[in-house]
């Protein structure tokens, strides 16, 4: 039987950070799956480094659905041995608590918490039977930093951030690292308009953040970065 090729997979990799994970890791040759719930967003992304890099192949995906989820894994699988998953989709409001929508903290709730849980979940098995693997969870750092205007978001990257560290001890003895990055204000396209014209030279670049990434990825070692703060030499806005 022919061996599988290595992939990365990469939730939200349509745009801001994943989309620089996603260009970083293809442009060093590493095989890229990347998923998102827009396909012509993918295709753009796509498109962007194709005369450097035919290294990504995308599987649309829309992660509020669980059962999307297991399907998209499944067809993954059958194609490629993924040795690491990157937890980057995400949705968020800036409004204050008393006025977020039940509908917005479904949403929220939904795709940053239970849909990074469930494509977790769905590769669990696929690691132990391959005797490692590598989870990353982009999270944030208002998942252990109190900042106003984003009760929900930060709840939900607070649960994960709980949740992958629960997980972590349950799969140490299967060789999976399960790694937690904490970024502080990054220039992508979750900000208004209104917030990048006024701090945009204050935030990091997505690119910069995604070449670090990279670094962790290809660490070779048992050593394993539990969980990484990562902020603009400034501070939070």
């Amino acid at each position: 039987m022919q061996k599988k090729q290595n992939c990365v997979w990469i939730t939200g990799a349509n745009s801001g950070i994943g989309k620089s994970i996603t260009h970083q890791f293809a442009k060093s040759d590493i095989f890229c799956v990347a998923s998102a719930r827009r396909k012509d967003a993918l295709v753009r992304m796509k498109d962007e480094v194709s005369e450097i890099s035919n290294n990504i192949e995308i599987f649309p995906l829309d992660i509020s659905s669980s059962d999307e989820i297991s399907d998209v894994s499944k067809k993954i699988l059958k194609k490629y041995d993924i040795d690491c998953l990157i937890n980057n989709a995400g949705i968020t409001t800036f409004t204050a608590a008393e006025d977020d929508s039940i509908e917005d903290v479904i949403a929220i709730i939904q795709i940053n918490l239970i849909g990074s849980i469930a494509t977790i979940q769905s590769l669990i098995p696929h690691f132990k039977k391959r005797g490692c693997g590598i989870i990353i969870n982009i999270l944030s750092v208002v998942a252990t930093k109190v900042l106003k205007n984003s009760s929900i978001y930060s709840a939900s990257k607070a649960g994960l951030l709980t949740y992958a560290n629960v997980l972590r001890e349950e799969v140490r003895k299967y060789n999976i690292k399960v790694i937690n990055i904490l970024p502080g204000a990054t220039k992508t396209p979750i900000w208004s308009s209104e917030m990048l014209n006024k701090y945009a030279n204050k935030m990091m670049s997505p690119d910069d953040l995604a070449k670090f990434i990279y670094h962790i990825y290809t660490l070779d070692s048992n050593l394993v970065p539990e969980e990484i703060t990562i902020r603009p030499i400034g501070g939070d806005l």
